[in-house]
């Protein structure tokens, strides 16, 4: 009998878990792929019924109680009065986006969120009353596999009004039908930063280094409300000139853009001497460190207070060949 060799069997291992591990994803779409269109099928027939007796007052609440006690009667708790509201929305909001035949061509790409999304999404979703706002967040929780969680957070912290806001109407449009593109460095760059999930206290004194823990701390969640692109290299990173040492609080790289973000954390308002140091740290890494295929690095500076008004920040800025963005959290 052929002895079984140990490398030979870790690559079976190997290749069968990866198998297993592609069908259960595959099975979880499929399964998320009903329930999504049977809710929309639902929706549609409770729509349809209640336009039957639309003379009788008060009809679409009557039937949908009904309906929820019978429903529960032979499938269980899933169909409570409220969830049947929900169908009953889910169809009235995405009627275009699950209708068949030539209308499904016609919104191919918005079609194809019902095998990214799960019917929480959905839920979540269905709350924002911008249709141009709706439309970015589902683009991006599809594209970015955001979490239940995470897609929560980016509406609650406004991300497309932020992303937004410095835009014209063409440009908010393009937002809304095609997520957030990436081209140059404002477009990556938010204002302000929410960092809410650091669970420090407004009112509330605290040292930049101890900001600057409750960030590493909190690395995912941060790297989440920078967005897309961002990837974590260092912190306090050590640059000598002249025998003096230096320190830059945070190091990333951006793989849309390829360059490194250099980040200065500051808690109160922008002094002029703070971008002349962000200046000096852009400097050194462009002539030290910036490789042959990368762009030149950026700079942000984040302070706790805006208490600058726009003629002193254009001051601060003015005349610098290094791109450096100063922003509120």
């Amino acid at each position: 009998m052929r002895k079984i060799v140990k490398d030979d069997y870790s690559t079976l291992l190997k290749r069968v878990s990866l198998l297993i591990e592609e069908a259960r994803k595959k099975t979880v779409r499929q399964i998320n792929t009903i329930i999504t269109q049977t809710h929309w099928e639902i929706g549609r027939l409770i729509i349809r019924e209640e336009q039957k007796g639309k003379k009788r007052a008060g009809y679409g609440e009557e039937l949908i109680k009904r309906l929820s006690r019978d429903l529960i009667k032979r499938f269980g708790k899933g169909f409570t009065a409220s969830n049947l509201w929900n169908m009953r929305q889910f169809y009235q909001t995405y009627t275009k986006l699950y209708a068949s035949g030539r209308e499904a061509k016609q919104n191919e790409k918005l079609y194809a969120l019902r095998r990214e999304l799960s019917w929480t999404h959905f839920r979540i979703l269905m709350r924002i009353e911008n249709e141009r706002a709706r439309q970015f967040y589902e683009l991006e929780a599809a594209r970015n596999n955001w979490s239940t969680r995470e897609l929560e957070r980016q509406i609650d912290s406004l991300l497309f009004e932020r992303l937004a806001l410095s835009k014209d109407k063409d440009k908010v449009k393009q937002l809304a039908l095609r997520g957030q593109l990436i081209e140059k460095p404002e477009d990556a760059i938010k204002n302000p930063y929410v960092l809410e999930f650091l669970g420090l206290p407004q009112k509330h004194y605290y040292s930049e280094s101890e900001l600057e823990e409750k960030l590493i701390e909190h690395l995912q969640d941060f790297i989440l409300e920078l967005g897309k692109g961002f990837t974590f290299v260092a912190r306090q990173k050590r640059i000598t000139i002249d025998n003096e040492h230096y320190y830059i609080d945070l190091v990333f790289y951006h793989r849309i853009l390829h360059c490194l973000v250099l980040i200065d954390l500051k808690v109160g308002k922008l002094d002029h001497r703070d971008v002349g140091q962000m200046n000096f740290y852009l400097n050194y890494i462009k002539d030290r460190e910036m490789l042959t295929n990368e762009n030149h690095p950026i700079g942000i500076i984040l302070c706790t207070e805006s208490g600058r008004s726009q003629v002193f920040v254009e001051y601060a800025l003015g005349g610098m060949s290094n791109k450096v963005f100063v922003r509120k959290y």
